[in-house]
């Protein structure tokens, strides 16, 4: 089942703000270095983890100072902020983050009172996929979404939506995400799942919505990023074509990996995830679940368990070895290294998608 929440396409800006909370937030660069006001006159934009980054320095290119919060090899769920980081967060121009995925992050910005913050969850609508207690059972085709077989489409999900995300009205509910979620960190209760970014639909939508932030943010400079925005948004439309016609025909529809973080992929192109743990990568799985996998894997003539770069890969090669299947690689990109198939988030995804067609047998 869907659950949508989000709010009005137009951004969230939070004008709320004491001198006082004016001293607090987060910001950090990319491996350790500071930001905080840019001292060259750009735009000094914090994003909280790598596909904010992404979208901020591909969108902003040279009129903008992008830093991020979590560094290259951090796990996102994991981090912590450290209280000089949280000291500089006030300095920032534009703040993009994504609530329920980094508690600490989540905290931070509440008291930052950073005039241009924006949510990525109010930019698409989060939904349901896998469980905190690791049934990671996400079924595209169960749910009506076996995008990959519906012909003329086109999966143009934007267009389907109507107005472009005005979810705010659809829903009425405001989107109070700290009193939905608490710290910001309970979509495992809730079953929202953040991992939008690896849907290039849903990622090409929060595309749409940083582009306009920066617009808001710097009108010197609107034009250039509404032509980059829309260059990024090409982009990814192409990738989406390409996911399409790649993952079309296959043996299996069914992949198995280590958490719950490619939902969303799954439910676009009419595929079967199964998570060994929930959306929350240090869950751990129950005996139950991984004999119900192995169960899955011969049922459903699965070839590969994947792993990810940040995360622990000891469960996936456990039931890989149980299982007799081969171990491959699927990142869920919230992170950049050295191990990354590639140098940013479009090279990453065509390497996802080459290691999917193998494992399920594209033809």
């Amino acid at each position: 089942m869907n659950i949508r929440r989000g709010r009005n396409r137009s951004i969230r800006i939070a004008l709320t703000a004491s001198a006082a909370a004016l001293s607090l937030g987060v910001l950090s660069a990319c491996g350790g270095a500071e930001s905080g006001g840019s001292a060259d006159g750009k735009l000094a934009v914090t994003a909280s983890f790598y596909p904010l980054e992404f979208l901020a320095e591909q969108i902003g290119g040279d009129h903008v100072d992008v830093t991020t919060l979590t560094g290259p090899g951090v796990e996102p769920h994991d981090l912590d902020i450290t209280p000089r980081q949280t000291g500089r967060m006030s300095e920032a121009d534009v703040l993009l983050y994504l609530r329920g995925l980094q508690p600490a992050v989540d905290k931070a910005v509440d008291q930052a009172g950073v005039q241009n913050t924006v949510d990525a969850a109010d930019l698409t609508t989060l939904e349901a996929h896998g469980s905190s207690s690791g049934d990671g059972h996400d079924h595209g085709e169960e749910e009506g979404h076996d995008h990959a077989e519906e012909e003329g489409e086109g999966h143009d999900h934007a267009d389907e939506e109507g107005d472009g995300h005005d979810h705010g009205e659809e829903e009425g509910d405001g989107h109070d995400h700290g009193e939905e979620e608490g710290d910001g960190h309970d979509h495992g209760d809730s079953g929202l799942d953040p991992h939008v970014w690896l849907d290039p639909v849903k990622y090409a939508e929060l595309a749409d919505g940083v582009g306009e932030v920066l617009q808001k943010a710097d009108p010197d400079h609107a034009a250039d990023y509404r032509k980059n925005a829309e260059a990024l948004t090409g982009k990814l439309k192409k990738l989406d074509q390409s996911y399409r016609d790649g993952l079309k025909n296959t043996d299996t529809r069914t992949f198995i990996t280590t958490h719950a973080a490619f939902g969303y992929l799954a439910e676009r192109y009419g595929l079967d995830q199964e998570s060994i743990a929930g959306v929350d990568p240090e869950s751990e799985p129950s005996p139950a679940r991984m004999k119900e996998l192995q169960k899955i894997a011969a049922e459903e003539k699965v070839t590969t368990v994947f792993f990810e770069t940040l995360a622990s890969d000891r469960t996936a090669k456990v039931l890989a070895e149980d299982t007799g299947l081969r171990t491959g690689v699927l990142d869920p990109l919230e992170g950049i290294t050295d191990k990354s198939q590639g140098d940013d988030y479009l090279e990453v995804m065509e390497a996802n998608l080459a290691a999917l067609q193998k494992a399920l047998g594209a033809k």
